[in-house]
């Protein structure tokens, strides 16, 4: 019988604590097989694809550049270079996309610092092949349209065969594209475990790659046949800790568990490590002892449901998972127990992210305080958009594309229909976002932004230099297929290995998901004394962006509740809830495994989280904005509130109404 192999997770995105590295390697020492972390985001890879074009232009004009500007620069200065002697010594690899644009480059880094530390028999690997403009772009300067890649073709948030539907916009032929990236799957990573690396850096692959990667060497799963359950597992396990913090009490509905939680809390919050049965899929999430936060069911629920599309298709490169009957239980303190994860043969497609630029944009604020305050900001937004606007009229330029105000603190999030008291907060910050295809016109706003100080209304504070105009940069997604793209591994001296894609299903037989049992919707009776209560006393959630779409997870605090959420919380309140930011379709997924509820929101960021010009471009507030304007209508005999210790309130069954 094998022995579980234990993975950690130090890094969520490009910003993320390079403390939790020394943490994990530290705490858990030889017992950690492996420390994995994720760097890349969308908004990430948009990032460092204006550095590329900038570090091209210096190249073409003869100026010197090191190349850190085309991956994560974080990673060898202020990781490795404090973890390695104890991690190498301790037997535990490392796995990371930090490559990002360049991971050959980063991989030559590394090795020049294993020399300076006298490590230099460390193998490093290098996966790369995502770039799918490498094989284009001959010229720095060289521009690249979406029209040279004449298989690529849209991707659908609620749809795996119909690619069109509710897919976001493509650039056309006169959009020339910066960056085109395929997902790649865990097969490289393996290969370069497989060859020897104690290191291996990956460009964009899929988050959970970084997972399934080692645990597919280990388990000798790149065999023939696929071993699709078990993939579906650790694909699982790859989802759940590659966001860090999030397994583990961050960014979690109850926040004061973890905020007030032993040994430090919010300070000192304990990273997620997964521990895996390679025999059965079953495996545990947990974080090192005497550390901050708390690993429950519902932490590893909302996680789950993060960035979740139809939970019966979380399509991956290596296997398709079904999360609709996943079950977890709480085997002891800071312990879950997860199983019930199933897989099926991949599609012949992979997703990939590009990103293209359209125009340009420049944001400002300000802080208004007093009687008011919110009319003030949105008066003073106005005046300053107006005003530009008519320079620009005076002088021939073509007005504003698009032009944004929030009053944050004023319940802007929260939009008209569910915003209360607006008017009596006494303090925001006024956001004003432009949006230009010159940039030179842009700086007009700049200038305007401060004027309001001295002309406009009372109370206005807050004011910084003048802002610059920022590339407006917009992503897309899309699926290009397999049989196009090769997955390369460079291990050390080594001659470059191309390593061979699994079987995949031809058939399409994926559009057509084995039905399971849904749990029916509560029938209330007229008898019945009906309240109505606050789906946060109810339920937990957690949301996520894809793109431009959201996804708003939804999981029942107890199985009671759920039917009685089910009853009050459709595709239709939540649309309705959603109206100011949700220009396409709410489509709900069920999750009975969970007792959980998934709802898909396209068209509904403001373009996404590069381009969007509202504050929260991720997403990152939908489920917090649900669970505190929606009620449930719900039998009064079920649940009584109270309150705990930490001062959180609280609804709990009534125990002598359901015997």
């Amino acid at each position: 019988m094998t022995k579980p192999i234990r993975i950690g997770c130090y890094s969520a995105f490009y910003g993320d604590s390079p403390e939790a590295a020394v943490q994990l390697v530290k705490h858990e020492g030889s017992s950690l097989d492996y420390l994995v972390a994720d760097y890349l985001a969308e908004i990430t890879m948009g990032i460092f694809a204006i550095r590329r074009k900038q570090r091209r232009m210096m190249k073409y004009m003869g100026l010197k550049d090191d190349g850190s500007k085309e991956y994560v620069a974080q990673f060898p200065n202020y990781v490795l270079r404090r973890i390695l002697p104890d991690a190498i010594h301790n037997g535990t690899k490392i796995v990371t996309n930090a490559g990002a644009l360049n991971p050959i480059l980063l991989k030559e880094i590394v090795e020049e610092l294993l020399v300076e530390l006298n490590m230099p028999n460390v193998k490093v690997a290098a996966v790369v092949g995502d770039d799918l403009m490498a094989s284009v772009e001959q010229d720095g300067l060289a521009t690249v349209s979406l029209n040279q890649f004449k298989k690529f073709t849209p991707f659908s948030p609620v749809s795996p065969t119909n690619h069109q539907l509710h897919s976001d916009r493509l650039p056309d032929s006169e959009e020339h594209i910066v960056s085109l990236h395929a997902y790649l799957g865990a097969r490289g990573v393996c290969a370069a475990l497989d060859a020897g690396a104690q290191i291996v850096i990956t460009g964009r692959v899929v988050d959970s790659a970084l997972v399934v990667g080692p645990l597919m060497h280990e388990f000798g799963w790149n065999k023939k046949p696929p071993p699709y359950d078990l993939l579906a597992a650790a694909s699982l396990a790859g989802h759940i800790i590659e966001c860090g913090c999030h397994a583990t009490g961050g960014n979690f509905t109850d926040w004061k568990l973890a905020a007030n939680s032993n040994y430090g809390g919010f300070a000192y919050m304990g990273y997620p490590i997964v521990e895996f049965d390679g025999n059965s899929g079953e495996f545990v999430i947990t974080k090192p002892d005497r550390t901050g936060g708390l690993v429950s069911v519902a932490t590893v629920s909302e996680q789950i449901l993060y960035e979740s599309l139809d939970p019966a298709l979380y399509i991956l490169p290596d296997v398709i998972l079904d999360l609709r009957q996943i079950n977890l239980t709480q085997i002891g303190p800071d312990r879950v127990l997860v199983r019930g994860a199933q897989g099926r043969a991949p599609t012949p497609w992979l997703k990939c992210c590009g990103i293209f630029m359209d125009g340009w944009k420049l944001s400002g604020q300000l802080v208004i305080g007093g009687h008011e305050a919110k009319e003030k900001a949105e008066a003073v937004g106005r005046a300053v958009r107006d005003r530009v606007n008519a320079y620009y009229r005076e002088n021939g330029i073509a007005e504003f594309r698009d032009f944004n105000i929030e009053a944050v603190g004023g319940e802007s999030l929260y939009g008209p229909s569910n915003s209360k008291n607006a008017n009596e907060i006494r303090e925001v910050v006024l956001r004003m976002t432009g949006h230009h295809d010159d940039p030179e016109a842009l700086k007009a706003l700049s200038i305007e932004f401060v004027s309001p100080v001295t002309n406009m209304a009372p109370g206005i504070t807050g004011f910084f230099e003048r802002a610059k105009p920022f590339p407006n940069l917009i992503h897309f997604p899309g699926l290009y297929p397999k049989a196009q793209v090769e997955t390369i591994l460079f291990l050390g001296n080594q001659k470059k290995q191309v390593v061979p894609w699994g079987p995949w299903d031809d058939s399409h037989s994926f559009q057509n998901p084995a039905p399971v049992t849904l749990v029916p919707e509560a029938v209330i009776d007229d008898k019945e004394d009906i309240i109505k209560v606050k789906l946060i006393d109810l339920a937990y959630g957690r949301s996520g962006d894809k793109g431009d779409v959201s996804n708003i997870g939804i999981i029942a605090r107890d199985p009671t509740f759920y039917p009685f959420i089910k009853r009050s919380l459709t595709a239709e309140v939540v649309s309705e809830h959603m109206q100011h930011v949700c220009k396409g379709t709410v489509v709900r997924y069920d999750l009975p495994g969970l007792i959980a509820l998934n709802f898909v929101l396209t068209a509904t960021l403001g373009g996404g989280g590069l381009s969007s010009m509202i504050i929260d471009r991720q997403g990152k507030t939908y489920a917090q904005l649900i669970l505190t304007v929606s009620e449930i209508e719900i039998p009064s005999n079920l649940i009584v509130v109270y309150v705990d210790t930490l001062g959180n309130r609280n609804l709990k069954q009534d125990s002598s109404a359901l015997m």
